[in-house]
């Protein structure tokens, strides 16, 4: 009797990086990025999944893959926003991957979903931020590395 086994990774990606003047420039934002997990700290302290005799108050490799994903994403974003003249003023991601066990087979993951929240300046931006979304994805190093769909699902809003 064939048994599938299906395992759910959420984390919330943020970015802890506006000094003031959003992505104005390449230059005038920090990189800084803060990964939670619901129970977990901030700081990367890891173990197996909870489901392979892990610690679950500890990060697992599947939340740090997903969290690398979602990472990777933003920074890609942000960074052809700031060449672009978007200014983004904040951004979080609730981003979640789902693997799969098949009596028989390794698990593997069969997808991440991004689903970033990208917060504007200004509404004159949302059309280019929007596309920078897709090239973000094709810039994007660990999204490129992986052998499932990387999708995302934006939504963009406008400060005040």
């Amino acid at each position: 009797m064939s048994r599938t086994r299906e395992h759910g990774y959420e984390v919330t990606v943020r970015w802890a990086g506006n000094t003031g003047e959003g992505t104005t420039g390449y230059r005038s934002y920090s990189r800084d990025t803060e990964i939670t997990s619901a129970g977990k700290p901030t700081m990367i302290v890891a173990s197996a999944d909870k489901t392979f005799v892990g610690d679950p108050e500890r990060w697992n490799p599947e939340e740090m893959l997903v969290a690398a994903l979602s990472q990777c994403h933003m920074l890609s974003f942000l960074a052809l926003c700031s060449l672009k003249g978007v200014v983004v003023t904040s951004y979080e991601d609730a981003a979640r991957g789902t693997m799969v066990e098949s009596a028989g087979t390794p698990g593997h993951f069969t997808e991440v979903v991004l689903t970033p929240v990208v917060t504007l300046a200004e509404e004159s931006m949302r059309a280019t931020a929007t596309e920078l979304h897709a090239e973000a994805h094709r810039q994007c190093f660990i999204a490129n590395s992986v052998n499932f769909p990387v999708t995302h699902e934006p939504v963009i809003r406008v400060a005040g």
